[in-house]
């Protein structure tokens, strides 16, 4: 058994209704906050009252930053730290999915510090300091783990670039997952966020840096993904189903946290970079049957245990045989969940897969992965998935 670190230091508030906690966990850190949201929409209005006077109860005067967009941009954080600063926030409330809560974060960077989010990424020799703000994160998604990591995602959308503080700083001092927030989210993102869990946990379970911790809880996520995310997206009210993938986001969100992700996030972010009318969840699932054809050489043992996950008669198979049935139903579960997608349905130019290859290589994920991908490699995943 190899040594292992592993740190969380993000109190977790799970449970249904909880959501009016968030004044109270807020006031233990400032009186003064900063909300930041997607736009209103019906469905969310009632939510974001219900959080509105939750702050005002606690005593916490809030201004309401409403800017956030998908793949949040260098652009948005600045005008929300720009409004943090003119508030004279001292606490962040991230309310919502992943890029409400990565704004957030990037928000609590920029709002304290010279320059902007983008001078603090994760490879930079400058980065975020105590000064950062407090952030509290309610997340009204099953996907991203942001409410449990040390991420901020962040695009610069003139360099078509998309990257990420990486810090220690910027865990949220408490996350709020509140399964009840989560019965409204349409159909196919519930799908291409749940799908970013299975990724997150399968991913660090595989991850040349995992430990015996994170495979725990790792097996545990794509368990439950595997027996609630189809329910969930066939009946959004299913407030059961919905509460297991809440736990199973947490869980795999704590798993990238101490380990991280491989192969595909690299080439998903790479993805969501060049092209941000791609989702998240979306960029991850357009690569990952020839992603998991590639690897699973390189990890048979990993790749059975999953593979039994999904089918239970494969407890009686031989490690090969049970690796290899598991593409097959990975395969089956996109098709499933309606996330089985290719490159080219995205509209992206089959002429600009080269420039995509290299941008595959800009973050070291794939580094991580147990057959580390040659520029070769690369090129052929990304040429098998342009269309299926």
């Amino acid at each position: 058994m190899k040594d292992f670190n592993y740190y969380q230091p993000t109190e977790i508030r799970f449970g249904r209704g909880r959501v009016t906690e968030t004044g109270e966990t807020a006031a233990k850190y400032g009186r003064r906050c900063l909300l930041v949201t997607v736009p209103a929409f019906e469905a969310i209005k009632p939510v974001y009252e219900k959080v509105k006077a939750s702050l005002k109860a606690a005593g916490v005067e809030t201004a309401h930053f409403d800017g956030v967009v998908p793949n949040p941009t260098t652009e948005s954080v600045t005008a929300g730290a720009e409004m943090a600063a003119s508030h004279k926030a001292d606490v962040v409330v991230g309310l919502g999915g992943g890029s409400s809560m990565d704004t957030a974060k990037a928000i609590a960077v920029e709002a304290t510090h010279e320059g902007t989010c983008w001078d603090y990424l994760w490879f930079r020799d400058t980065q975020p300091t105590g000064k950062t703000l407090p952030v509290i994160a309610v997340t009204t998604t099953s996907g991203t783990g942001s409410q449990v990591t040390q991420v901020a995602v962040v695009t610069k959308t003139s360099d078509k670039c998309k990257s990420a503080i990486y810090n220690p700083i910027v865990y949220p001092k408490t996350t709020i997952v509140d399964p009840e927030l989560m019965v409204t989210v349409p159909k196919h993102v519930t799908a291409s966020t749940g799908f970013d869990v299975f990724a997150h946990a399968f991913e660090s379970y595989i991850h040349a840096g995992t430990s015996p911790y994170v495979g725990m809880m790792a097996l545990e996520a794509i368990r439950l993904v595997a027996a609630n995310l189809p329910a969930v997206v066939r009946d959004g009210s299913n407030i059961d189903a919905r509460s297991a993938m809440a736990w199973a986001d947490t869980l795999a969100g704590l798993c990238i946290a101490n380990a991280g992700v491989t192969l595909p996030h690299g080439m998903g972010m790479a993805i969501g970079g060049m092209y941000p009318h791609v989702m998240h969840g979306e960029s991850l699932a357009v690569t990952y049957p020839d992603f998991m054809h590639y690897t699973r050489k390189s990890a048979v043992k990993q790749f059975a245990a999953v593979g039994r996950i999904f089918d239970k008669a494969l407890a009686s198979s031989g490690d090969e045989a049970a690796s290899e049935k598991c593409c097959e139903l990975l395969d089956d579960f996109l098709k499933e969940i309606g996330m089985w997608l290719d490159l080219k349905g995205f509209r992206v130019p089959e002429d600009e897969l080269p420039e995509l290859r290299e941008a595959c290589f800009v973050l070291p994920d794939y580094k991580n992965n147990p057959k580390v991908a040659t520029p070769e490699d690369m090129m052929g995943i990304l040429k098998r998935s342009y269309s299926r």
